[in-house]
């Protein structure tokens, strides 16, 4: 038992000295600023919509394959697929090694799921962009939630696990908003290296981020839940229809572009972590 437990330790300190290698370590800052730009770009698009500037609604793959469409379009999706795959890693090495300290109680626990959750969300938009290199890529208006709440609701029960997914997406939105009051972005950066206008922006950008995030995963939630409650697959929509969904209301221009603004400030909260983020082997 004793040496099992030797092998173990000698194991994860072996696993947590790679995930700490310093050239992996830059290709997540890379990562951070890839996310950054599908971000400020999801926000751009829907913020042009806003104003009758000729955008678009769209979610990140959406998103990647409008700024991949011209002549050096495979170069850029060779960056992302780098640049990514090493942000997804980074998704699970902050849920097993809690470098960000979330700890092991009840919410820090919920969040290293979310890590992880994340993880398996950006590769998934590897895999895209892998498909994209391939030529076998989707149209920006392609709806990849609506896809895969129909194969779930395909499988027996599908419409309780449906439910479920979609009480879960509203939670998290909800949570945006709590984690948006106490600006819990802040503590994930080296505050040591930065002035004090650099920590008001940054905080301010996480901050906005995080509201329109959380409106924008309550509202998707809700389409998924309908969906699961009606059987009904058409009745779900993912980031796209969300934004849609916000421009049919009243006032829809100025809701819109209030949420568009704050992707932006998503996007450019994620090239300040590029800079700034406590990485595995990072310095605090």
């Amino acid at each position: 038992m004793a040496s099992a437990h030797h092998v173990a330790r000698r194991a994860k300190t072996a696993t947590k000295r790679g995930a700490s290698n310093s050239w992996l370590e830059f290709l997540e800052r890379a990562g951070y600023v890839v996310r950054g730009v599908l971000y400020g770009a999801m926000g751009t698009f829907a913020l042009g919509l806003a104003l009758g500037l000729g955008g678009t609604a769209t979610d990140q793959p959406g998103s990647l394959v409008i700024l991949t469409g011209g002549p050096i379009g495979k170069v850029l999706l060779f960056a992302v697929v780098i640049g990514l795959g090493a942000y997804s890693i980074w998704g699970f090495v902050r849920a097993i090694f809690d470098p960000l300290n979330r700890g092991d109680g009840p919410s820090g626990i919920a969040e290293r799921l979310g890590f992880v959750w994340s993880g398996i969300a950006y590769a998934a938009i590897v895999v895209f962009a892998l498909h994209l290199i391939a030529g076998s890529g989707t149209s920006p208006s392609h709806d990849s939630t609506q896809d895969a709440i129909a194969r779930i609701l395909a499988l027996p029960a599908g419409h309780l696990a449906t439910i479920a997914i979609g009480i879960v997406a509203i939670v998290v939105g909800l949570g945006q908003f709590v984690d948006a009051y106490r600006a819990i972005l802040k503590k994930d950066l080296k505050r040591t290296k930065m002035n004090k206008p650099e920590k008001k922006i940054a905080d301010a950008l996480g901050r906005l981020g995080l509201v329109s995030r959380g409106v924008i995963f309550t509202v998707v939630g809700w389409f998924v839940l309908q969906g699961g409650l009606h059987r009904d697959p058409s009745q779900v929509h993912g980031y796209g229809g969300a934004f849609l969904l916000l421009l049919a209301q009243p006032y829809g221009r100025v809701l819109l572009a209030a949420v568009a603004v704050g992707f932006i400030a998503l996007g450019l909260h994620s090239l300040a972590c590029a800079r700034w983020i406590r990485l595995l082997g990072s310095d605090r």
